[in-house]
């Protein structure tokens, strides 16, 4: 009995030596494969001692402050976090140099592509070549055209006033709580349903709720975006392998955006798609591959949806502090309305008259320079280079540019760079651009947006409506003001933005 009772023994103990042995040998396997361990997995300066241990949260509610603290202090704008391999810039001249003047030698790069790959696959945010110029080429064709503009603007407008109206109505006449952020997100996400994919969401056959969806779409976005501030990659791609942790709810998350991508290719099939103006339509024209349509989908709902909701969600944020500035867009809004009477002016409102209000572009501006839908993009360098500040750049770094830093540094904005003023985009009245470089909220150079227009046209479309129809006052603020934002590849806020709505009459 004993005996047997010692070769149990032996036996767990050579099957546990057997599985740490594998175990080893993967992560010895992963940590030769990755660049990132090859440059560095510790490093003792202080920047990278805060970032590992988190010590910076002592002082900073976001890693975006924390981040925009030490560009601030940095004299070239410029900082280096040795353990990501990661060079930080908030320089314009870099950015310049990074988006137009030397592109070639930033492109997404096969690590970023690795890290978000599970999540966005091969669509137009992770990739380059001739993959990304394909979905480029396509997309700015189908949104630069009038017809599909007009078309956009025909369903935005009706959302508006068939759904947010509606229910922003029935809050305030019920004295009900909403979390604006989430509002801001089912409404993006209807409009981008209709515009890209022709597709009505309501009409969708899936076996769970839609909200379940959407909450599938925000964890991988979560999780995906920890993967991109793990300073051992390697770490994530064990997790991968062994089907452990956050890489198992990352893969159930994925697993249901799924579902959801390939419903919307049955459902736009079982429509047809010959005569369609939406731009999955003109996607599957030229791709016979449900795995590249199901890559595009994804892609197109996280900038559809995501950013335009975290936009507004910033907006709002600041329109509830600036009351002045509300008052101004009301004016602005009643000097272009035909009949001051209109409740839903939006409907019917023009292209032109959206894109001629001039203060309502300058706010809108001036919220994303102060809260960007995207806080940071990251190239990879495949050649050694010189930033015109005057940083060195080696093969395989990874190179930020920080728009949420930029939009606060003193020496880019002036003196007032924490003020929110739309004044500050206006000439005569008039709304005048600054460089993309300096404001690379939609990017620039080559990469430049493509749906910017569009999205412009939605967001302020939005304003236009709820500011002449409703006070939202926020609910509840932190004591300095700034928001607590959730992890993610967009920039949302930690507990939405809860709001209570009260109908202003309008005389």
């Amino acid at each position: 009995m004993e005996k047997e009772t010692i070769q149990a023994h032996l036996s767990f103990l050579l099957f546990f030596f057997a599985v740490s042995f594998s175990i080893l040998a993967c992560l010895l396997f992963l940590i030769h494969k990755s660049e990132r361990w090859r440059w560095q997995w510790w490093c003792s300066c202080s920047i990278c001692k805060a970032y590992v241990t988190s010590s910076w949260v002592s002082e900073h509610r976001n890693l975006c402050d924390w981040y925009t603290h030490l560009l601030r202090s940095s004299p070239t704008r410029t900082i280096h976090i040795h353990v990501l391999r990661n060079t930080v810039t908030a320089d314009p001249a870099n950015v310049e140099h990074m988006l137009k003047t030397n592109f070639n030698n930033y492109p997404k790069g096969k690590p970023f592509s690795a890290i978000l790959g599970d999540f966005l696959g091969q669509g137009i945010f992770n990739v380059d070549g001739d993959h990304w110029m394909l979905q480029r080429k396509l997309a700015a064709s189908e949104l630069g055209s009038p017809v599909v503009r007009a078309f956009a603007m025909k369903i935005v407008s009706s959302e508006v006033v068939q759904r947010l109206l509606p229910l922003l109505h029935t809050a305030a006449a019920e004295q009900q709580q909403l979390d604006l952020q989430d509002v801001f997100k089912r409404f993006s996400f209807d409009c981008i349903c209709k515009i890209s994919f022709g597709v009505d969401p309501g009409c969708l056959e899936l076996s769970l709720p839609m909200c379940e969806f959407a909450a599938a779409f925000d964890r991988a976005s979560m999780l995906s975006a920890r993967r991109g501030a793990a300073p051992a990659p390697a770490v994530w791609r064990l997790k991968r392998l062994l089907n452990i942790g956050e890489e198992r709810e990352l893969k159930e998350a994925i697993r249901m955006i799924d579902l959801l991508a390939e419903e919307v290719i049955r459902q736009r099939r079982k429509l047809g798609v010959s005569s369609s103006n939406d731009l999955l339509s003109r996607f599957m024209a030229s791709i016979d591959n449900d795995r590249y349509l199901r890559d595009i989908i994804v892609s197109f709902m996280l900038a559809g949806r995501d950013t335009i909701a975290s936009a507004l969600t910033g907006f709002f944020l600041l329109l509830s502090r600036h009351p002045h500035v509300k008052s101004s867009i009301r004016h602005e809004i009643d000097t272009a309305s035909s009949s001051t009477k209109n409740k839903n002016y939006c409907s019917n409102a023009s292209l032109d008259g959206i894109r001629g209000m001039h203060y309502v572009h300058a706010a809108l501006y001036e919220s994303m320079r102060l809260f960007p839908p995207v806080q940071f993009d990251s190239k990879f360098c495949i050649g050694d280079d010189m930033l015109p500040d005057g940083t060195n750049v080696t093969k395989g770094t990874r190179v930020t540019y920080h728009a949420y830093a930029m939009g606060r540094m003193e020496d880019v904005w002036g003196p007032d760079y924490d003020e929110f003023r739309p004044e500050r985009w206006l000439n005569d009245g008039k709304f005048v651009p600054v460089s993309p470089f300096k404001y690379p909220v939609f990017q620039g150079g080559v990469r430049v947006c493509v749906g910017k227009e569009m999205a412009l046209m939605e967001m302020k479309t939005v304003i236009v409506s709820v500011v002449r129809n409703f006070d939202l006052e926020v609910v509840s603020e932190t004591v300095d003001g700034s928001p607590k934002f959730a992890p993610g590849l967009t920039a949302t806020f930690a507990g939405g933005l809860p709001v209570r709505v009260r109908r202003r009459e309008i005389t």
